[in-house]
């Protein structure tokens, strides 16, 4: 029998109404506030970076480890693929159980933290709301009668570096990813939304050699790489005009030179570069990318153009999941921004896109109780109150009651597969490959891209 079917007689007559199983799944995240406000603040009061978050995959495996946890235990695999990584499992049935195979259901959580300010982007709710939602899933099932009439596997991934390299990317290349059906997630922000309109990202590194002069006696001898930084920085300045209105450059020069009276022989600067789509995106790296080029033409560097080791793919919208969980959010109070402000604005980049491209996933946004705006201190400060746990666990509580819809509500798996398969066949067919890199001579431009 398919979870989906469940409802539909034979041993499911004895089901729970789905409603009251959405119930059980918010009494089980209530119960568990005060060790899921425990797991938050922990992770919280130690930020680590990208593929540091060693403390913080010590908590998570801990946490789903723990005996204090309800019902049945979860099985945990540490250092899942990538060494702060890792994976929880829980299912109504064992691996070799017989009859069809269950349907797998993630959650997904980040922890790591931005340099210099700790988490001012939440992601220690992420790795709570994650966790609740689980929990409260699992609760709900456990509730069913036995042997439950659903085959379900629930899985935990713990997904690291977020913020920069590209965590879930590494996984999804590892087969993390394989096999899964549908995966949630949600992030902290100013207001709720199911879906907000994350947008692809590309990285890059652009370093320029030049020649060591000095500037005062024998300039002329020189080849200044920081006339080349500082010409590609003005050339993007003025490709703004001729760029569209959804698109995103910026960037820092990094390496300036050494001291006024030698002539730099050395820059390097980082850009990030942002389009609605992969397709925008590609013509929008070969516009920079000529900017880039022609500072190093221009000024007799030499210049190499290296792309960032994980593209962040623009996330995919998933109406049908989109509608559950608002329907869910709803009946929890939450309020969600209109239709109108999700198309008109923009939003940031993150490695779910990549994860919507191989698995049909929601990522929707929720409020804190704050006004501060993400990557800022006064964000931090807010990620780490009290007042962020009431709107950290309804988020959870809503997730849950969608998961419990994509089990039991007949037809809608399918209609998720469905929104999955027709979006993804339209923006796949946009996306065109980097090319790869080339060896760079003077004023030639070398591109070494994802």
């Amino acid at each position: 029998m398919r979870p989906q079917d469940a409802q539909q007689g034979g041993p499911a007559a004895a089901l729970p109404a789905l409603e009251t199983l959405k119930q059980r799944a918010c009494e089980s995240v209530e119960l568990n506030a005060e060790l899921l406000s425990a797991l938050s603040r922990d992770i919280w009061s130690r930020p680590e970076l990208a593929y540091e978050e060693h403390q913080a995959h010590d908590t998570m495996t801990r946490f789903f480890s723990s005996g204090e946890l309800p019902g049945a235990a979860w099985a945990v695999q540490p250092r899942y693929k990538l060494s702060t990584a890792f994976r929880a499992e829980w299912g109504t049935a064992g691996p070799r159980a017989q009859g069809p195979r269950p349907l797998r259901v993630a959650f997904l959580c980040e922890y790591d933290a931005l340099p210099g300010i700790g988490h001012a982007c939440g992601h220690n709710l992420i790795a709570e709301v994650g966790a609740a939602a689980a929990l409260g899933l699992k609760a709900a099932l456990e509730s069913l009668p036995q042997p439950a009439p659903a085959a379900v596997q629930i899985t935990v991934l713990g997904t690291p570096a977020e913020e920069q390299g590209g965590g879930k990317i590494d996984l999804i290349n590892a087969g993390a990813f394989d096999g899964l059906d549908v995966v949630f997630m949600a992030h902290p922000s100013q207001e709720n939304a199911a879906y907000l309109p994350d947008v692809a990202e590309h990285d890059v590194t652009v370093k320029y050699y030049g020649k060591a002069s000095h500037a005062a006696a024998y300039p002329w001898e020189g080849v200044n790489a920081l006339d080349a930084a500082v010409l590609a920085y003005n050339n993007l300045s003025v490709l703004r005009q001729q760029m569209k209105p959804t698109w995103r450059v910026h960037g820092v020069i990094k390496n300036g030179g050494v001291k006024p009276n030698i002539i730099p022989s050395y820059t390097e600067l980082e850009f990030y570069l942002r389009a609605p789509s992969m397709k925008d995106l590609s013509v929008l790296i070969e516009k920079v990318e000529n900017c880039f080029k022609s500072a190093a033409l221009a000024t007799g560097c030499k210049v190499e153009i290296k792309g960032g080791e994980n593209d962040y793919y623009n996330v995919l919208p998933n109406e049908s999941l989109q509608k559950a969980y608002k329907e869910n959010g709803k009946k929890l109070g939450i309020e969600f921004i209109s239709e109108d402000c999700i198309l008109n604005g923009l939003s940031g980049s993150t490695d779910f896109g990549n994860v919507t491209f191989v698995v049909p996933g929601l990522h929707p946004y929720f409020y804190i109780g704050s006004d501060a705006l993400n990557h800022t201190e006064q964000y931090t400060e807010a990620a780490g109150s009290q007042n962020a746990q009431f709107y950290a666990l309804r988020t959870a509580k809503a997730l849950a009651m969608t998961a419990l819809d994509v089990i039991f509500k007949p037809g809608l798996l399918e209609e998720v597969r469905e929104d999955f398969r027709q979006v993804k066949l339209k923006e796949e067919g946009q996306i065109n490959p980097v090319e790869p890199i080339k060896e760079s001579g003077v004023g030639i431009g070398a591109c070494a891209s994802h």
